[in-house]
């Protein structure tokens, strides 16, 4: 059975190009990976700023919002976060959707599609990495930088790539492969 990749849409904002980034991967991943992918938006959740009477590692959740993430969350072997910068950080929704559950993060390994700038959102990406630690994730080295990506849109929104974007995506791929496999045996 393939292992599971959730790739993850992690900006709600309206007018966001977070998606077509995230698709492109998506599409990416399936066809250069022996992942099963699937695509995930965090804004199809409506995840209010924490409200869960439990602590995460508890897994007694009250509310729907919350079971139906955890379902998503729990369902996956490792997860790609296409994330923007906001202020040199990652989106505040998804600070808040990692920290609406624990133990369906733990052991498993995720990598970052970061976008922006001419920074390319890595300094969002490097302090997403700081948090996913906390929930016992392995954040890989390898990671898919966008600068500038505004400039890899067509006039649909549409996303394309180029050599150096794709060769890192190859790379982190292969590397989550390694430790979703050994991962998925610790757990």
């Amino acid at each position: 059975m393939a292992l599971k990749l959730n790739v993850v849409i992690c900006s709600t904002r309206p007018g966001r190009i977070g998606p077509s980034i995230a698709t492109w991967f998506h599409e990416f991943a399936a066809s250069n990976s022996s992942f099963d992918c699937t695509l995930v938006d965090l804004a199809d959740f409506d995840l209010p700023v924490y409200n869960e009477a439990n602590h995460p590692r508890s897994g007694i959740y009250e509310h729907e919002h919350t079971k139906r993430w955890s379902e998503s969350v729990n369902s996956a072997d490792a997860f790609v976060f296409v994330t923007p910068e906001y202020n040199y950080c990652p989106p505040p929704a998804f600070v808040n959707a990692l920290n609406y559950v624990y133990t369906e993060w733990n052991y498993k390994p995720c990598g970052f599609v970061s976008y922006g700038g001419a920074a390319g959102g890595i300094r969002a990406a490097t302090l997403a990495r700081q948090l996913v630690t906390t929930l016992k994730m392995m954040p890989m080295v390898e990671g898919v930088m966008v600068p500038m990506a505004w400039n890899h849109l067509d006039d649909n929104k549409v996303f394309s790539s180029n050599e150096p974007i794709d060769h890192s995506a190859t790379a982190m791929l292969t590397e989550m492969e390694k430790w979703a496999t050994a991962l998925k045996t610790a757990r």
